[in-house]
């Protein structure tokens, strides 16, 4: 496979389309205008945007059992590599906390949880249970975790309410925890999609994605994990689609169901992108994304700091957003195009800086 020192090409890549439409379904240019798909599903369900997160995750996995096992056979010490994971996830965690106070930085309405949060407590938790426990516990731990939390979320008692009922969002486990012990700001006023409880099963997507890490670093031929990817999708997928007809899928409290059917989703994606990029050599088609994937922290980052200047009004008290999709509309654009147009326009803008570190080949790690 083309690697770069300790990059995978066809990794990277795919990463990078994720950042790409992360970008794209976080920034519209109206949220009064976009299209069904760009859309979370509001409770139960799912939508082509719901696979974006858990893409991510997956491939967090994929690269801990990546940098890792090369740490390793470079000889670095076990203490060094639990050095690196944990200041790595601080890092990660506190440009999470710093993105959700910029510009103002009000620490009265703070959000404790989070997108990069949660990327960085799956990195850590994943790292440290890569390094110190073996395979087939990970496999055995990552079953009863998505079993455990079925039973919890859909028959154990909660306190006030009874029976949880998943069809209601107030009426669950994660709901309750959330608002008895999670402090600060909830995106959903009294609950998190990014919350306490739900971390458990997000855990696991990263785990599946160590799974398919282990295939890439195993020494069978290309063509051989290319097929155990392509095995591991379909069962992942079979076991989603029966799952959830007794769990709902359910990004919002990260449901078991979703866990399976987004890790499957996940997997054939890693799976098409290696077949793309190492047997069919379309890695130049993939550049713009490949420019993302190798800085995507920076490029995820930097959306968020550029975002009040592209999004707010302080522009000589002018939205750049809203003018471009009013000013659209007016020529007869179609709303909810005019928005995803302002969308890809803002990823275009990220990409200039982006594309400089990649040039220049600086890849910013945290």
């Amino acid at each position: 496979m083309e690697e770069n020192k300790t990059r995978l090409l066809s990794l990277d890549i795919l990463r990078g389309m994720t950042i790409i439409f992360m970008i794209i379904v976080n920034d519209p240019g109206s949220w009064d205008h976009v299209y069904a798909p760009l859309l979370h599903a509001k409770w139960n369900g799912l939508t082509p945007t719901d696979y974006i997160f858990p893409t991510f995750l997956f491939i967090v996995g994929v690269s801990i059992v990546l940098s890792f096992t090369k740490l390793r056979e470079r000889g670095v010490a076990q203490k060094s590599l639990v050095k690196k994971i944990i200041l790595r996830s601080l890092k990660i965690y506190a440009v999470g906390m710093f993105l959700w106070l910029w510009p103002t930085f009000n620490f009265d309405s703070i959000r404790w949880v989070g997108v990069l949060p949660r990327i960085a407590q799956v990195f850590l938790i994943c790292a440290l249970i890569y390094l110190f426990i073996q395979k087939k516990a990970q496999i055995i731990i990552g079953g009863v975790t998505l079993i455990v939390y079925w039973l919890v979320m859909e028959y154990l008692p909660v306190p006030g309410i009874g029976v949880p009922d998943l069809s209601v969002p107030e009426k669950n486990w994660a709901n309750y925890i959330d608002k008895q012990y999670l402090p600060g700001y909830l995106w959903r006023q009294n609950w998190d999609p990014e919350g306490i409880l739900s971390t458990f099963p997000a855990v696991v997507t990263g785990m599946l994605g160590m799974i398919a890490g282990g295939v890439l670093v195993s020494k069978k031929a290309l063509k051989d994990k290319l097929l155990q990817l392509f095995i591991m999708a379909s069962v992942l997928l079979i076991l989603g689609d029966i799952s959830q007809y007794i769990m709902p899928v359910n990004k919002s409290i990260w449901s078991s169901s979703f866990v399976l059917i987004a890790g499957g989703i996940s997997c054939l994606l890693l799976a098409s992108f290696l077949y793309w990029v190492d047997v069919k050599e379309y890695a130049h088609k993939f550049k713009f994304a490949q420019v993302f994937g190798v800085n995507a922290i920076f490029s995820y980052t930097l959306a968020g700091i550029l975002y009040p200047l592209f999004y707010g009004d302080k522009l000589f008290g002018v939205s750049l957003s809203s003018s471009f999709v009013d000013q659209a509309m007016a020529m007869g654009v179609a709303p909810k195009l005019a928005s995803l147009t302002y969308a890809v326009f803002y990823v275009f803008i990220i990409s200039i800086p982006t594309y400089q570190l990649f040039k220049r080949k600086i890849y910013i790690k945290l």
